[in-house]
């Protein structure tokens, strides 16, 4: 193993350590990539369905700051980041231990490599676009800027949705969509009947 392999390893280390109580490993894993623009609520939404279904949540906003503790956001430390978490999900899925990806997840082909993951592991992929009314996000946007929002992750305001809103491509596959302004609920429990077949099959 090289420099910059080892260092790699390293960082996927690191961002184990941050990931809280992992759930028992199963015999067919599956992975859930969560989609979204800032302010949406996929951390919401993933913490809701981390509480029906025993998961690993890999989320980026807060591994980002395992590694770095002030980011500075750039295209390196993102570049970094995503390598050790690509590795981190491959890691846990080939221990039989389920995942959830939490990240915006804006791009097809960056998603497609969550994909290419989930085809090696032969695990179960399920994709969920979150999304949430304009004036909605702003309002959870402006309170988190003023530290009074529940997600207190993510550094992202309104300018940096507004950014990203340009770079949102459409996800190819099969995926739901769940609308944070409204229950979540009945999205969770179709989530968790799917993953119930794929274990009972």
């Amino acid at each position: 193993m090289d420099k910059v392999e080892a260092g790699i390893w390293q960082d996927v280390k690191i961002l184990k350590k941050g990931l809280s109580g992992l759930p028992e490993p199963v015999a067919k894993p599956f992975l859930i990539l969560v989609s979204g623009l800032p302010g949406t609520g996929k951390s919401y939404f993933s913490r809701r369905l981390s509480e029906k279904v025993p998961i690993a949540v890999v989320e980026t906003d807060t591994l980002r700051k395992s590694l770095f503790p002030t980011p500075l956001y750039s295209a390196d430390e993102s570049s970094r980041l995503f390598q050790a978490c690509h590795l981190l999900i491959e890691d846990l899925l080939t221990s039989g231990i389920p995942v959830l990806v939490d990240a915006t997840n804006l791009v097809e082909r960056h998603r497609e490599h969550i994909y290419g993951i989930a085809d090696r592991c032969n695990a179960k992929l399920l994709i969920v676009r979150v999304k949430a009314p304009q004036e909605e996000v702003r309002e959870r946007l402006r309170s988190r800027s003023r530290g009074l929002g529940k997600d207190g992750h993510s550094d992202a305001d309104w300018e940096v949705y507004e950014r990203m809103r340009s770079s949102v491509q459409a996800i190819r596959r099969n995926h739901l969509v769940v609308d944070t302004s409204e229950s979540v609920t009945p999205v969770i429990e179709k989530i968790a009947r799917e993953v119930d077949r794929w274990l009972k099959v």
